[in-house]
C-alpha cells in the first residue's frame, strides 16, 4: 500500500515539465528523472544536434520516466524554431498568414506537425494567439499574426488541424493574452493596462472560441490590474486559471504554466514560492526549462508544503489526477521504442519546408 509520502512524490513529478542541459543525458540527469519521474521534457536548440540524436534523447529519457511523457518543443516558426538548424527554417506564423490563404495555415501546421513528429515529439508549444497589439509589436513581431480576434482564431484553428493529422499536440498561448504588453515577460513581467471588456471581447476572444478544440493552454506570467486590482501574474491567479479559464472560458484540457524561471514571474517571487502558487491557483503542469537545481527545489518545495498543509496536498493531488485525466482523454501513450527517421525520409521533409518557405515569399 502506498504511503502518502510516496503518493505525494508522485504527484509533485506529475506536475512538472522539465528542460535537459545538453545533446545527451549525464548520469545525474538520469538520476533525478528517476527520482522525479514528470509528466513532460522539453527541448531547446541546445539540446537538438540531429535528429537521430534527438529521437535518442527524448527515447532515453522517456524510458527513464517509465509512464506516458509529454515530449514538448518550441516550433511557431520564424522567431521560434528549434529544428530551424537540423532541417529547414520554417517561416514565421505573420508570414504565413500574410498569404491570406487557409490551406497556407493548415500546411504550416501539418509541416511543423511532421518535423516535430519526426524527432520524437509529441507536442509544440504553438500556436500563439496573442493579438498583434501596438504595444507589444517590439516583443511579439512576427510571431502573432493580427490585431483582429477572428482572424486569429482562423490561423490558430486551421494550424492546429495540420498539426493534428501528425498525432502531435498543440498548445494556445499566452493565456488571456500578451498583446497588450510593452515589456518580454523572459526579462520582467509586464503590466497589461486593459481593461476587462476588452480583454473579454478581443485578447480572450481566440482563446474562447479554441476551448474545446486546443488541448494545451499556456498561462502568462503577465499581471492585469485593472482586472484583479493587484500584480499577481496570472501564472499564480486562481481568479485567471479557475475563475475564468476554466469556469468562463471552459477549457478543460492542460493547463500549463510558461517557463518558471522566467523573470515575469521570479521578479515576483522565487522559484519555490512560484510553483507553489502556481498549483493552489489551479495549474496542472509547471514548466521550468534550464536550471537542474531549479527544477529540485520545485520539486521539494511542492512536497514540502503538501507534507505541511493538508489544503495544498489536495491541491497537488487533484493536478496530478487531472493530468492523468487528460492523458487519457487525449490518448497520451507511453513510448519508448521512439523510432528514428532515415536519410532519405528526413531529406524529403527538408525539401517539404523548402518549397512551403518559398510559396510564402
Amino acid at each position: 500500500m502506498p504511503t502518502k509520502l510516496n503518493e505525494v512524490r508522485e504527484a509533485a513529478g506529475r506536475v512538472m515539465m522539465v528542460g535537459l542541459s545538453g545533446t545527451a543525458l549525464s548520469e545525474l540527469e538520469r538520476a533525478w528523472l528517476k527520482l522525479i519521474r514528470p509528466t513532460g521534457i522539453i527541448l531547446f536548440r541546445r539540446n537538438i544536434e540531429t535528429i537521430p540524436q534527438t529521437v535518442a534523447l527524448l527515447r532515453e529519457a522517456s524510458r527513464i520516466i517509465d509512464r506516458p511523457t509529454l515530449r514538448c518543443v518550441d516550433m511557431e516558426g520564424g522567431m521560434v524554431d528549434r529544428l530551424r538548424d537540423v532541417l529547414t527554417p520554417m517561416p514565421s506564423p505573420a508570414r504565413v498568414f500574410a498569404t491570406r490563404d487557409p490551406q497556407m495555415f493548415y500546411r504550416h501546421g501539418k509541416l511543423i506537425g511532421k518535423a516535430a513528429h519526426m524527432a520524437g515529439f509529441n507536442a509544440t508549444l504553438a500556436p500563439v494567439v496573442d493579438l498583434a497589439l501596438p504595444n507589444s509589436a517590439g516583443v511579439m513581431k512576427t510571431r502573432v499574426v493580427s490585431a483582429l480576434p477572428h482572424e486569429v482564431r482562423q490561423y490558430a484553428l486551421t494550424f492546429l488541424e495540420g498539426l493534428e493529422t501528425e498525432e502531435v499536440f498543440g498548445c494556445a498561448k499566452h493565456f488571456p493574452g500578451l498583446g497588450g504588453g510593452i515589456v518580454d515577460s523572459h526579462l520582467t513581467m509586464p503590466v497589461i493596462d486593459r481593461k476587462w471588456a476588452d480583454l473579454w471581447n478581443e485578447d480572450l476572444a481566440p482563446f474562447r472560441s479554441l476551448a474545446r478544440r486546443v488541448p494545451i493552454t499556456m498561462v502568462a506570467h503577465a499581471a492585469y490590474p485593472l482586472v484583479t486590482r493587484n500584480h499577481t501574474p496570472a501564472s499564480l491567479s486562481p481568479h485567471w486559471i479557475q475563475k475564468i479559464l476554466r469556469k468562463r472560458v471552459g477549457f478543460r484540457g492542460l493547463v500549463l504554466s510558461d517557463d518558471m524561471e522566467m523573470g515575469g514571474v521570479l521578479s515576483h517571487c522565487s522559484m519555490g514560492e512560484a510553483v507553489i502558487h502556481a498549483i493552489a491557483a489551479g495549474t496542472d503542469v509547471v514548466e521550468i526549462c534550464h536550471n537542474p537545481a531549479l527544477i529540485l527545489t520545485a520539486y521539494e518545495a511542492l512536497i514540502r508544503e503538501a507534507e505541511q498543509r493538508v489544503a495544498f496536498r489536495r491541491q497537488l493531488t487533484a493536478a496530478a489526477r487531472r493530468v492523468e485525466e487528460w492523458a487519457r482523454r487525449w490518448s497520451l501513450i507511453q513510448t519508448q521504442t521512439l523510432r528514428s527517421p532515415t536519410v532519405a525520409q528526413i531529406d524529403k521533409l527538408r525539401a517539404q519546408m523548402a518549397a512551403f518557405a518559398r510559396e510564402c515569399t
